[in-house]
This record gives C-alpha cells, structure tokens and sequence, in this order.
C-alpha cells in the first residue's frame, strides 16, 4: 500500500514546528555570546562556554532518534510527544535565559536549551519520512528549509525590532541584560510553543499497523537495545555520508566560530564599541 500525498497545507502545518525551533537556535546563536559578555565572560572564555550545546546534539540526537522510533502514544502518536516536550523545555529554558545572573548560570541553561531543541527537532526530520511517499519527500525538505529560513531571519533581528518598533531600551547597567533581549526571547518562547502546538493539533501520525502495511516500510527489524542500534546504524552509514561529514567537520567549523565570535568581533572591529 501507498501511502497518500498529502496537499501543501497539510505539509506546512507538520512542519510549522520548524519556526518556533528555528526562533530558538536564532536567539541563541546571534545573542548568547552578548549575554556571556554582559554577565563578564572575556572573548576567550566565549567558545569553552559554548561547547556545551554541539556536545548536547551529539549526545541527544541518536538518543531521541532511536526513543522517538520506538514510542507509540494512542493519543499524541510517535513523534509529537517528543515535538511537546523539547517545546516546553525550550520555551522555559528561553524565558530564563536573559535573567540570568551569572555566566554559569547562562552555560547552564544554553545547555538545556540546545538539548531541549534537539528533543523536538529530530523527530520532526522522521515526521517528513513517517508521512510522505518518497515521490513527495524532498518537497517536504524544502518546505522544511523554507520556514528555518523564514524563522532565522525573523529572531535574528527581533532584538532589534523590539528596540525600534517598541522602544524598548537596547541598554542596560553592567552585568544586566538590557530589556530588549529578555522581550525578545520572551517572544521566542511564545513562538516556540505555539508554533509546535499548531503541528500537533493539525497533524495526524500513521499507526505502528498502518506503518508496517506501507510499502516502502522494510522489512521489520529485530528489537535491540539502544546503544546496539546506534552503534549498528553507524556502521551501516553510507560511505559517501562519511565524506560527507569529514566537509560537514570543516563547515561546522566556520559555523561555530561565526556563531561565537562575530558579535564581539563585529562590536569591537567595525563599530568600535564597548563590550556590553
């Protein structure tokens, strides 16, 4: 049996989550080395204070992969308990965030974050492949990438707009951050968890029976423990996906340094402004 195409709308809706996840990682790459800087962390101290959230994506991914996998709830399905609950982690970890009073208190909390983002962003990468035929499934990507694109931009530039449209003031005393991040990111976590809301209310998931009657369903695996099937499904990576991650190493790299050290980079060197 086939499974059914579904219409744009129907693909939109299950991956409006995307917006609000993508609201998340915006705010934490393009303000979290402002805040380390305004609770006192010098520039050097930036990438250690980061490590923190790639480590929580290396760790947590496999993890939800293989849980959201192997999870049935009768009323929230496979992966819509997962999308739940990284989104109510997230948007409590967004709204804590600015309020922070010292740099270990901002790590500690950029850790929940990135690990509870990772908690709802997986699943919704399986949701693409639970609901769509393989003719339908690179459309869904893309849809996919155009609301990431859509919510990057829009965070990116909220504290901002927040400081413009709202004036709300972008300055702050030493050590305490300004009024127009913590309204920022207090509309992130609204974002956040309305947007995965929207998926989950509008979105409907394919049974374990349903799944297994599909045609491209596979043939069914032997259950195995966790660490046996993550270490399994790394052995049978593909070989040009290792290539892939050996350029993926390199670009991530630049990413990171980028996410790190522009803002302080771009405040000292071009505007030639003090540290927050």
């Amino acid at each position: 049996m086939q499974k059914p195409k579904l219409g744009f709308w129907d693909i939109w809706n299950m991956s409006f989550g995307f917006l609000g996840i993508q609201f998340g990682f915006a705010l934490q790459g393009s303000t979290m080395s402002r805040i380390f800087e305004t609770l006192g962390a010098e520039e050097s101290e930036i990438p250690l204070l980061w490590i923190a959230a790639p480590l929580a994506g290396l760790i947590v991914q496999p993890i939800i992969g293989y849980l959201s996998d192997n999870t049935w709830h009768k009323s929230l399905g496979r992966r819509r308990p997962f999308f739940l609950i990284g989104a109510i982690l997230s948007s409590i970890a967004l709204i804590f965030m600015p309020y922070s009073s010292e740099v270990w208190m901002a790590a500690g909390l950029l850790l929940v974050l990135d690990a509870s983002i990772n908690i709802s962003m997986e699943p919704f990468r399986a949701l693409v492949a639970d609901k769509l035929p393989e003719s339908q499934r690179s459309y869904g990507f893309v849809v996919q990438t155009l609301i990431i694109g859509v919510g990057t931009w829009l965070a990116s530039n909220l504290p901002k707009w927040v400081n413009n449209t709202l004036e709300i003031s972008n300055e702050a005393a030493p050590g305490v951050v300004p009024d127009s991040v913590k309204v920022a990111f207090g509309v992130g976590a609204f974002v956040f968890i309305t947007s995965i809301l929207v998926t989950i209310f509008t979105t409907k998931e394919y049974s374990p029976e349903e799944m297994v009657a599909f045609d491209d369903a596979g043939e069914p695996e032997e259950k195995k423990g966790m660490f046996t099937t993550i270490m399994a499904t790394y052995a049978l990576m593909p070989d040009i996906m290792k290539r892939l991650g050996v350029v993926q190493f390199f670009s991530w790299f630049a990413f990171f340094a980028m996410w790190t050290l522009a803002n302080p980079a771009l405040t000292s060197h071009v505007y030639n402004s003090s540290k927050p």
